[in-house]
């Protein structure tokens, strides 16, 4: 749990700020966590991270090897907005089990329990994460969720991460587009895997490409599939691959 980084914001305008750049609306802050996304104008996925109102700041968890790209574009974006940007000392502490004072549930999906925010060391209660997150189809940031990622093929919006009722963001016209007005013709489902084949490695149906293969548990994993291929048994490595219906 130390690849995450707790960002502070800070100011009069921190508000407003998020709210016109981030796919959820800023209002769910009084309910808890919110889960979120930075997209670029053209709406793919710049980094996901979960907001937590603390007074009259807000905490930012970003995983850390995106916490400086995206300070870097967060200060682009603030101008003369009165928003201050500054790291902290505090650690993730998660688990599923008990949930410890102050811990608030992980808004994403129930199965994947708490977090929690504090100055003692990084930790977890031991959970199989990848096991949960295989069984749910839930996206996990620099594996199947990447700069070239939609969120909506991704499936955020089952999993709390965007408010199509909120107005503008940055690439919420291409998002909005995406909803409305398309089918998904590509996105992330669970298959079951028999066989071995390393994650990224490439699906295919008939000879021809079909998807990616990402996060395995169990007999199952996540992957990135063209719908209209994803038929009958496909091919990963030396793994046989079906959709699960």
């Amino acid at each position: 749990m130390s690849d995450r980084r707790m960002l502070r914001l800070t100011g009069a305008d921190t508000d407003s700020f998020l709210q016109g750049l981030v796919t959820n609306d800023l209002a769910r802050l009084d309910e808890g966590l919110v889960y979120a996304a930075l997209l670029t104008p053209q709406g793919k996925y710049l980094a996901d991270f979960f907001l937590h109102r603390d007074g009259d700041s807000i905490l930012l968890d970003v995983a850390d090897d995106l916490a400086d790209d995206l300070v870097k574009r967060l200060g682009m974006y603030k101008l003369r907005a009165d928003v201050a940007i500054d790291g902290t000392d505090l650690n993730l502490q998660r688990g599923t089990g008990p949930a410890p004072e102050g811990a608030l549930p992980d808004p994403r999906h129930p199965d994947l329990g708490w977090r929690a925010y504090s100055t003692a060391a990084a930790s977890d209660d031991g959970s199989d994460w990848d096991a949960i997150r295989v069984q749910n189809c839930i996206p996990e940031t620099g594996i199947e969720l990447t700069p070239d990622s939609y969120i909506l093929e991704s499936g955020l919006e089952a999993l709390n991460g965007l408010d199509f009722k909120k107005g503008c963001y940055v690439g919420q016209e291409v998002t909005a587009r995406m909803k409305h007005k398309t089918q998904l013709r590509k996105g992330l489902r669970q298959v079951e895997v028999d066989g071995n084949a390393p994650v990224g490695s490439e699906i295919t149906a008939n000879g021809k490409p079909a998807g990616t293969l990402f996060t395995q548990s169990g007999g199952r994993a996540i992957a990135y599939l063209r719908f209209d291929r994803a038929t009958g048994d496909m091919q990963a490595g030396d793994a046989i691959v079906r959709l699960v219906s």
